[in-house]
């Protein structure tokens, strides 16, 4: 049933093999990114093809709605390992607009196990009421959300204890906000980003 997906595997291993025979020899010993990339499992969203780096150059984290809740033991492993193992240097929190993580937060609908996962969302346009129904447009209201999220995150990751002991031991480390547009494929920068602990409170939500 999948020949199709494996067929496609080995004319993307001749296709890169092709253009640089060594490839696969320098991936295989090891890899050392620069980047912890925190985004959206939305498959319309492909982390390294966004921003053009190659397999190796941008270490991975996805999940529902791009959340970096610090109870979740799998988001603060890779987020450990990111900093203290491959000691990256720039931590990207990335959502996008029109995320159907962010609506399915506040639609009212009933989904299951998400709704739980998808809870600190309901916060975030809680403490924003005012400001997002005072938007006319759904889409815009909507579109807001999604970057309030992301900006709540870059919060949850710059207060975690691995990212601020690493700035105590010196370590140059910045977290971004950024939000991608499905309609052209560009990145806003949200220009939220916190490089050391003095930073943070320029960007924490009420």
């Amino acid at each position: 049933m999948l020949d199709e997906l494996k067929a496609k595997n080995k004319l993307w291993s001749r296709t890169k093999t092709e253009v640089d025979p060594d490839f696969f020899r320098r991936l295989e010993n090891q890899q050392s990114p620069e980047y912890l990339w925190i985004g959206c499992s939305d498959s319309r969203v492909p982390a390294n093809e966004i921003v053009g780096l190659d397999p190796g150059e941008l270490f991975v984290h996805r999940n529902v709605a791009n959340l970096a809740p610090p109870q979740d033991a799998n988001y603060l492993s890779v987020l450990q390992f990111a900093v203290d193992v491959m000691k990256v240097k720039h931590i990207m929190v990335v959502g996008h607009y029109g995320c159907g993580g962010v609506r399915a937060a506040v639609d009212g609908k009933r989904r299951g196990l998400v709704d739980h996962w998808l809870h600190p969302i309901r916060e975030t346009y809680a403490a924003h009421r005012a400001e997002l129904e005072g938007l006319d447009a759904e889409k815009d209201r909507w579109d807001r959300l999604c970057e309030l999220n992301v900006i709540r995150q870059v919060q949850n990751v710059a207060t975690d204890v691995f990212v601020q002991d690493a700035w105590t031991r010196g370590a140059p480390l910045s977290v971004h906000g950024w939000c991608y547009r499905l309609s052209n494929g560009l990145i806003q920068d949200l220009n939220v980003t916190v490089s050391n602990p003095a930073e943070v409170d320029a960007v924490l939500l009420a």
